[in-house]
């Protein structure tokens, strides 16, 4: 599969912009005892030095090519074409394309993953994230990727975001290095499940820590319930270096790509309420 997708698509976009990101300078002192939640830098731009938590996403997404620049270059992340790419291996596997598909990307960040998307022929791409500066930063960096792009948090979802996302029939649900540091929690991601009709195709990946048995987030309950009754079939499950860490020490994350097989039912809810 070809990992260098998101680094063409990406470097492409920041000649259309103004880069301010000068440099970049990743601590050397800190270990791998620091977890990804932890993590900073220290970026170089035009106007100042600041320091830059890779988790306030906030931070990250207000200036521009610093994502990207640090996750790809810096960290050299591979999952948004990693994902996308196993998605439609196995698609294909079904005799599905890729352009048939109506794909929601929950936690859809600065639209690298909707870059992806549309890059392998998906049509319509609804983004939704709870940051508002990464739908800014979409519409600065990705103009056009996303048909749509509704900033709202999941677990307490608007009747209005709701009934529109519902008429979209989105039959395929993607997450995307997004899952297990409280930035998306089960909650949140039973809801995206329920949101896409059934049936329909999921792409998302988790760091593997995030599914052992000693899991404190929910995500290894929730999804082995999900499998274990049905709701989801898994079609392919996948260990791969997401990326590296600031120590240079690999990080693996899990890939799956499954099949939602039956709704979600309502009773589901009170259990991550």
């Amino acid at each position: 599969m070809n990992s260098s997708v998101s680094h063409h698509i990406w470097r492409k976009r920041l000649k259309e912009i103004d880069d301010p990101v000068q440099d970049i300078h990743i601590p050397k002192h800190l270990d791998d005892e620091h977890d990804q939640d932890e993590e900073w830098c220290e970026v170089v731009t035009r106007n100042k030095t600041q320091r830059v938590r890779f988790h306030d996403y906030s931070e990250v997404f207000e200036i521009p090519g610093l994502y990207e620049k640090l996750f790809y270059d810096n960290l050299e992340c591979c999952s948004p074409s990693y994902v996308v790419n196993l998605l439609e291996d196995v698609a294909n596997e079904w005799d599905t394309e890729l352009s048939d598909f109506k794909v929601l990307d929950v936690g859809a960040g600065n639209g690298m993953v909707g870059d992806e998307l549309r890059h392998q022929g998906v049509r319509k791409v609804v983004g939704v994230d709870i940051i508002e500066e990464a739908k800014e930063a979409t519409l600065r960096d990705r103009p056009g990727v996303y048909t749509d792009y509704r900033v709202a948090d999941l677990t307490k979802l608007s009747k209005t975001d709701e009934e529109a996302l519902r008429k979209l029939n989105l039959n395929c649900m993607t997450t995307i290095a997004a899952l297990g540091y409280g930035d998306i929690p089960p909650l949140a991601f039973l809801k995206a499940l329920d949101l896409v009709s059934t049936p329909a195709w999921l792409a998302f990946n988790i760091k593997e820590d995030f599914l052992h048995e000693s899991d404190q987030s929910g995500f290894s309950q929730l999804i082995r319930y999900l499998i274990q009754q049905d709701y989801i079939q898994p079609q392919c499950y996948r260990r791969y270096r997401h990326r590296l860490s600031i120590a240079g020490e690999p990080l693996f994350y899990i890939a799956m790509i499954a099949k939602k097989c039956k709704p979600v039912e309502a009773r589901l809810f009170n259990d991550y309420t």
